[in-house]
This record gives structure tokens, sequence and C-alpha cells, in this order.
């Protein structure tokens, strides 16, 4: 009997973290690994590293996880004290992002203690020193894959979106990157943090916890105490929630490490890695654009649990062309979402327009200004639903009234896995132009151009003409991948030539 094939999958949070960061791509690991799991034929490992620290800081090492849920100890590892903070944000303009020989040398002796891995999984580079990918060079029979979920390796931001305002077209040979962030943690109060977190755990208290949050709550005080005190003593009294202000030389420097940075980031992963994955066509165009070599890239739409609904639902025909039509808008109230873009064009739409619209909206409330805000649509619009949030459960509910998906996207959003959820109940999406979500639906005329309200106008006036076919549009509509068929294609590639 042939061995079974090695696969090591990398991202920069446990798959199984009991806060359950990382969003979609955590959900999506996770429906990786358990998928595999029932495989004879694979046997799949993970490691993850960024978040796990001692205290006081030591060296870079690995180990078996220790915290969290006690299933898949036998395959879940974690590297301690790296390098590199995750996420992106908390080591932005970092030199370590590309290069930090100890943690470099610590994944390599990870690889060569628990290998020979057949495959190498790169979900992410955060948390981690972009030169791990060098790995090839020790392991050349080694398959490197690495998937573009966002920009990292282009912008370290993660999804080009400038200054929490506009998307990032240009980034001025680095100039624009140093005044990126209007936020910036301290490093080493993140550090502390998170190593308060990981002996916590270690310790078997879990975050949400009375314990936990007690005990993190008095140590990270008292340290914070002290920290504030010895900044104090030195002079530093600079607000560590704001960058610091650059001087002109300092800005040029700063500027050509961002640009060596993207460079040397494209460069690695074209001089090791076998493939590297796009979610969406939209992905792949624009990694190519940033000098990806094409000869890497696939399209590769990732499976998803939802996905098993299409073949459950049937497209409403009558959905288009309603006298009163219901828009439906999931995720979150943020900016580069397109949330404020959206209120901003339903309050400009004429009346004739707006009185056959009501819209249901699932999105967290972030203040009672935009709370409001959406409530006074409803003095304007047919009518407003606001649920404070969902999950994946109450989705059915939410959705039942929807008869267009709204996906107003202003970055060059992957995939969002929003857009997935409404198309997979047959939801007709209207989308804008950026990111991946225009790619499911099979009508151009329902996209527009992002940002622009009277193009939004025009889109809707065409759907309440019943302009827009509906037998039509998902006749070119592409069927979301499931999670097994999404396996079967990596297993394919994994055991290709």
């Amino acid at each position: 009997m042939s061995r079974p094939l090695r696969v090591l999958y990398y991202n920069w949070v446990d798959y199984l973290d009991a806060e359950g960061r990382g969003g979609g791509v955590t959900l999506y690991q996770r429906n990786v690994m358990n998928a595999l799991a029932g495989d004879a034929s694979v046997e799949a490992t993970f490691v993850s590293a960024g978040l796990s620290y001692d205290v006081p800081a030591r060296a870079p090492r690995w180990e078996p996880v220790r915290h969290g849920p006690r299933a898949d100890r036998d395959r879940r590892y974690e590297i301690v004290n790296s390098g590199v903070l995750a996420h992106s944000h908390l080591s932005f303009g970092d030199p370590a992002q590309v290069s930090h020989p100890a943690t470099r040398d610590v994944f390599f002796d990870f690889v060569a203690r628990t290998g020979p891995y057949d495959v190498i999984h790169f979900n992410n580079l955060e948390g981690l020193p972009a030169d791990v990918l060098s790995v090839k060079q020790r392991h050349p029979e080694t398959k490197i894959v690495f998937a573009l979920h966002n920009y990292y390796p282009i912008c370290p931001q993660v999804n080009l979106w400038y200054a929490e305002r506009e998307t990032c077209e240009d980034f001025e040979g680095g100039a624009r990157c140093v005044g990126c962030l209007t936020h910036q943690h301290d490093a080493r109060v993140m550090r502390i943090a998170n190593g308060v977190s990981y002996r916590l755990r270690c310790a078997g208290l879990e975050p949400g916890t009375r314990t936990y949050d007690g005990a993190f709550r008095a140590i990270i005080w008292s340290g914070g105490r002290l920290l504030r005190a010895k900044r104090w003593l030195g002079g530093q009294r600079r607000d560590v929630a704001k960058p610091p202000v650059l001087s002109a030389e300092q800005a040029r420097a700063s500027a050509a490490s961002f640009a060596a940075r993207r460079r040397e980031m494209i460069a690695l992963i074209n001089e090791n890695c076998d493939h590297v994955l796009c979610v969406s066509d939209a992905v792949r165009v624009l990694a190519e654009n940033y000098g990806i070599a094409p000869l890497l890239t696939t399209t590769s739409y990732i499976g998803t649990q939802a996905a098993e609904m299409f073949a459950q639902t049937q497209p409403d025909d009558t959905a288009l062309g309603k006298p009163t039509l219901t828009l439906g808008y999931l995720g979150y109230m943020r900016r580069d979402k397109g949330f404020y873009f959206l209120l901003d064009a339903l309050e400009a739409l004429p009346p004739q327009i707006a009185t056959r619209l009501r819209i249901v909206i699932a999105a967290r409330t972030v203040d009672r200004a935009t709370l409001a805000r959406v409530m006074r649509l409803g003095d304007h619009l047919a009518e407003v639903v606001h649920h404070d949030g969902y999950t994946h459960n109450d989705l059915d509910t939410i959705l039942a009234p929807v008869d267009v998906g709204v996906v107003p996207v202003l970055w060059h959003d992957n995939l969002p896995q929003v857009a997935i959820e409404m198309h997979a109940r047959h939801i007709p999406l209207l989308t804008s132009d950026m990111g991946g979500a225009q790619e499911l639906g099979g009508d151009t005329q329902m996209i527009f151009t992002a940002g622009d309200p009277a193009d939004f106008e025009r889109a809707i006036a065409r759907l309440l003409q019943g302009d827009v076919d509906t037998a039509s549009y998902w006749h070119g509509a592409m069927p979301p991948v499931t999670m097994p068929a999404h396996v079967d294609q990596l297993l394919d590639l994994y055991r290709s030539d």
C-alpha cells in the first residue's frame, strides 16, 4: 500500500481558534482539514504563527498546540515567538515581514522534523517572514502552493485600501504606504498581550470566561501602567495609537522599504512557488499585473458549505421587475465594503424609484449615528429592515424576502462569502465592478461602477423596469463550488506532475 500524500497547511490563526479570528480564511481552513480528516490517502498537518509569545521574550520555537480545543492535537502546531506579529497591521512596515532568520530557521526545522511533506500549502504569509518560501530550496521535491486570499504580498495593509477611505491603485513607490494606517499599535504592547493570553490559555483558561477575562485585564492593566511609566521617564509621551510623524528623509527611507517589501515578496513567490491559487479571476488578473508570474497562477474558487444550497433552491422567475423590489445587504458596516456608499446612493434616489424599494440590512451596528441614518432611510424607501448581526443559522429567515442581493464593494474584494451565501440561494446579485463577486452572476446589466451613485441608480431602474431577464441571468451564472469538489481539485493539483 502506498503511503498517504503528506500536506502541510499554514495560516496565521489556528483553524480551531477559540475566538474565531481570521474570518473566512479560518473557516475555509477548518473546512479543508475536516474534509481531509476522512481521507485515508491524505495526511494533513497544520501550523500557525504570529499570535503566541513568551513573557519575557524568548527565541522562536515550534511546538504542538497546547491550548484551545483538544480536537486534532496530533496535527496542530504553532510557532511561538515569531519575529512577525500577526495580523499584518500589527507588524506594518516591519522588515521582518520579508526576512527574519531566526523565525525562518525555526520553520525550516519544523518542516525537517515533522516532514517530509509532498505539499506545503500557505493560505497566508502573515505571521511568518516571506523568506520561509525558500524552504523550496531545501526541499525541491516538495510542491509549494500559495493561495491569495488577500493581497498581503502586494500590500502591507492586505486589501489595497488606502487610509480607510479609498482603493489604492498606485502606491507611488511606497510613499502612500508610509501614511496609510490611521492607527498603529505598539508592537511591544501587542507581544505582551499575546504573551499573557498564551500563558492563560496554556493554563486551561479560555477567552470569554470570567476567570480568563478578569486575569487578562488585571495583568494588562498592571503592565500598561509600567510601560507608560517607562515611556514618561524616557520622555516618550506620544500617543501610541497614532503613527509617528516622520521627517522628509525618514519618509523617503520608509517608502523605499515598502517598495522593497513588495518587490522582494513577489520575487520570493516567483522563485519558490509551484502554484499561486487565486480565489477569483479578478484576483488572478490583479496578481499578474503586480508581477506574479502568469505561469504560476490558477483561478481556484474556494469551496463553501453554502454551495450545497444551490441544488436545494430554485430561481424566482418573478424576482426582477416587481412593482416593489426588496434588496438585501449582508456583512459589515464598513466603508471598504461599500456600506456607506450604499447609504449615500439610496438617499440620492429620486422618489419615483426610492418608494419602490425595500431593503433588508443584516450587519452589526457600529455606532448610533449610523443606525439612525439607516432608520431614516425608512422615510425615503418603502421599508427598511435591520438585523443587528446574524449567524449562519439565521440566513434563510433573513434572506427569505430578498429579491436581489447587493454587493457594493469599493475595494478589490477577492470573493466575498456573503455574495456566495446569497448566490447559492438563487438570489441574483447586483454588484460593483470590483473584486470577484461580479463573476458569480450571468448578466453584465447587474454590474455597476464602484462608487458611482448615478450608475447604481441606472442599475436599479433597469431592475424595476424589468429589463433584466431572470432566466438569462441564471443561464450564465456560475454554480458555486462545493467543499468536496474543491478538495478534489486541490488533491488533483497536489498530485499533478
